[in-house]
């Protein structure tokens, strides 16, 4: 447990799901390192409670276990974000923090926010601003809400500015900082595992892992394409269209994996060209990413990855909320529209596909700036006040 007598108060730091753990890793060494900084105290809701998706992920991002672990698991979006308010509020009493420093767009994001707010407790978003346009999503109402109750809102992209603008955010409460999430990226990608160490680990066919094999990566998790009978049959016969071109390995969600089941569609991934991995490690992903002639996914972490990796990514969704990705990265969106992804394989096969470039600040320095500005902020503020 944290020391709670720090005159400053400490920093709680809070995750909750996968994606979190790649954004929390820099944020911790770099507060960690700064002399000027409170003491950390890292939460962790437990949202996400599969091993392989969450002590596997702090072994790879040598992420310091947690201090606390709420230990809410899965249920409803109402219902699993009232319980990780329920159980976050005992700890911001206790611990009196200088601030509640969230990452992302999971429902511990926005949960642990109302509760910061509510107690008068300073809220710090790490990669505000971002917006698909698109309520349906879940996301997207933890990010709009979650931006409203910031103090410190710091973005991965300029055209965040713009949106909070439109949402009323003062800009004094807005920084540009670049990408924690690229901070690991840069960070780890020496220690990726090479995709035949991942794929005779898998036992996987000799045919996968031949040293001149090309391959695309497929992830698949969103409601949209996988929630659904019908969605998620049609995904699954793109991914077989697109084997026929280029084999196809596919790290499955857990949920992608139980709905395929559910809806009977086992058969459509019957395929010698398409090759079906379980959830693997940070590491083990970096490697096939790196690795990849090209990724075909819904997941919005791995359309920036794929941006710094400089691999085409064919995003299975009608928008972004990392418009950036697309603007000056290697992203592209496709929707479900068989024919278009099929012509855009078939053009990187030939081409190499989109290639892009690096986007402004995503240099592997994001959470030094973050410590550095977030160390004077606190400074300059006066003492936290019992709640």
């Amino acid at each position: 447990m944290g020391d709670i007598r720090d005159p400053l108060g400490v920093i709680l730091c809070v995750v909750g799901a996968r994606p979190n753990y790649m954004k929390m890793a820099p944020l911790l060494r770099a507060f960690r390192a700064h002399s000027r900084m409170p003491q950390t105290v890292l939460v962790h809701t437990g949202q996400h409670y599969d091993p392989m998706m969450n002590d596997r992920l702090f072994e790879d991002l040598k992420l310091p276990r947690s201090d606390i672990n709420l230990e809410v698991g899965s249920a409803s979006h109402a219902a699993q974000t009232a319980e990780v308010m329920r159980r976050f509020e005992p700890v911001v009493d206790t611990y009196q923090p200088s601030c509640v420093v969230v990452v992302g767009d999971v429902n511990s994001t926005l949960a642990c926010s109302l509760v910061a707010a509510k107690k008068l407790v300073p809220v710090v978003h790490v990669e505000a601003g971002l917006r698909s346009f698109d309520r349906s999503m879940p996301e997207e109402i933890n990010r709009l809400l979650t931006d409203q109750l910031s103090d410190l809102l710091y973005t991965t992209e300029r055209s965040a500015h713009d949106n909070l603008a439109r949402e009323g955010i003062p800009a004094a409460r807005i920084h540009f900082v670049g990408n924690v999430m690229i901070d690991s990226l840069l960070a780890h990608r020496e220690r990726a595992v090479p995709p035949a160490e991942t794929l005779r680990a898998a036992r996987a066919p000799s045919r996968f892992i031949a040293s001149d094999h090309r391959f695309g990566l497929v992830t698949l998790h969103r409601p949209a394409n996988v929630d659904r009978r019908g969605a998620l049959s049609e995904s699954l016969d793109i991914l077989r269209a697109v084997a026929a071109r280029l084999p196809l390995i596919c790290a499955l969600h857990p949920r992608t994996t139980a709905n395929i089941a559910k809806f009977g569609l086992q058969n459509k991934l019957d395929c010698d060209r398409l090759l079906v991995l379980p959830p693997q490690g940070y590491l083990e992903m970096l490697g096939l990413m790196s690795a990849a002639a090209m990724v075909l996914t819904d997941s919005g972490g791995v359309q920036e990855e794929t941006t710094a990796l400089a691999v085409p990514c064919l995003t299975m969704r009608e928008n972004t909320e990392r418009p950036i990705t697309v603007e000056q990265g290697t992203n592209t969106l496709v929707g479900r529209d068989h024919v278009r992804i099929l012509d855009l394989v078939d053009e990187i096969l030939v081409s190499g596909g989109k290639r892009g470039r690096t986007p402004e600040l995503w240099d592997g320095q994001a959470a030094e700036r973050i410590a550095a500005h977030l160390s004077r902020w606190l400074a300059e503020r006066p003492a936290p006040v019992s709640v």
